[in-house]
């Protein structure tokens, strides 16, 4: 059986950072890149707030070269998804893609979160052609433009109103009749005058041609179906922590994040570490991702030095 002194588990800006640090630092890390290779960076198109790229960056070529950075130092980077944990006692026994059992000295969890989409082929159609579930990322795009955010609760109202300094018109698509935000982001959806909530609303379908996203076509409860014209989609229902392969052993929060011991990337089980979104609720960001990949790395060298 393989035995791995620092397995990294996930392909995104957490992984591959991870995987930079650990190689440099001599740890011969193996990382496996899951089923979204590049993490969800890739359903974007230009990151225009990735630092050290003044004029922007293609998000895939920014994730295939923190892979090749990685490699470089000698990652060794293979194609494959965790699909079994044994964190009970170490070495730790890992399945990957249901078949091979290998065993880690310490691990690096950092398999990321799913934005969640409402399921539509049209959604789908325009996904990273002005449909959106990041409104920092992608939000200055969209300057002095028209968009829409699907949701009604505290992340909904935070990126609803973060968009409304940046465009003409925001539309808060909200499926019943109240928000679910708390009091004090209901404030200030109401006291940001460019943006009007549409109560009672479902989206039926997402409106577009070849150049994008032009507007999206609404249903009320009562039935009425309705258009609206916008340049913008972005959805806030919420996401889910890549993490269910591991909550038998590692503890997590209500929501699924994957809970680390204060400022630490350590979780509850000593050898096993956790960066980026996977553990984040709130920044969700590339760069917060990277920044913590490094210090998980920075945490396992030093667990493997005194262990």
């Amino acid at each position: 059986m393989e035995n791995i002194r620092c397995l990294i588990i996930g392909g995104g800006p957490a992984g591959y950072t991870a995987a930079i640090y650990a190689s440099r630092a001599g740890l011969n890390p193996v990382l496996y890149e899951g089923m979204e290779p590049g993490g969800q960076l890739t359903t974007t198109t230009i990151v225009e707030n990735f630092p050290g790229f003044p004029e922007g960056v293609d998000a895939n070529q920014l994730m295939t070269d923190m892979r090749a950075q990685a490699a470089r130092f000698g990652a060794d980077i293979r194609r494959g998804t965790v699909t079994a944990v044994d964190f009970s006692s170490r070495p730790f026994k890992l399945t990957i893609d249901s078949e091979t059992v290998i065993e880690a000295q310490a691990v690096i969890i950092a398999t990321g979160a799913t934005a969640r989409y409402l399921g539509l082929p049209s959604e789908q159609e325009f996904r990273g052609m002005c449909v959106s579930a990041c409104a920092t990322c992608d939000g200055f795009f969209y300057r002095r433009k028209d968009v829409a955010v699907v949701g009604g609760g505290d992340t909904a109202c935070e990126e609803a109103t973060y968009l409304a300094n940046l465009c003409n018109k925001v539309y808060m698509i909200v499926r019943r009749d109240v928000f679910r935000a708390s009091q004090a982001m209901q404030e200030k959806v109401r006291n940001t005058p460019n943006i009007e909530v549409l109560w009672n609303c479902n989206t039926r379908e997402v409106l577009g041609d070849a150049s994008g996203v032009t507007g999206a076509r609404l249903e009320r409860k009562d039935g009425k179906v309705f258009d609206i014209s916008i340049d913008g989609f972005f959805l806030a229902i919420g996401h889910h922590p890549n993490s269910d392969v591991f909550k038998e052993f590692i503890q997590t929060d209500e929501n699924g994040y994957i809970v680390t011991s204060g400022k630490s990337c350590m979780t509850n089980v000593e050898g096993v570490f956790a960066a980026g979104d996977v553990q984040d609720p709130s920044f969700r960001q590339a760069i917060t991702a990277a920044a913590s990949g490094c210090k998980a790395a920075l945490e396992v060298e030093k667990f493997l030095l005194s262990h």
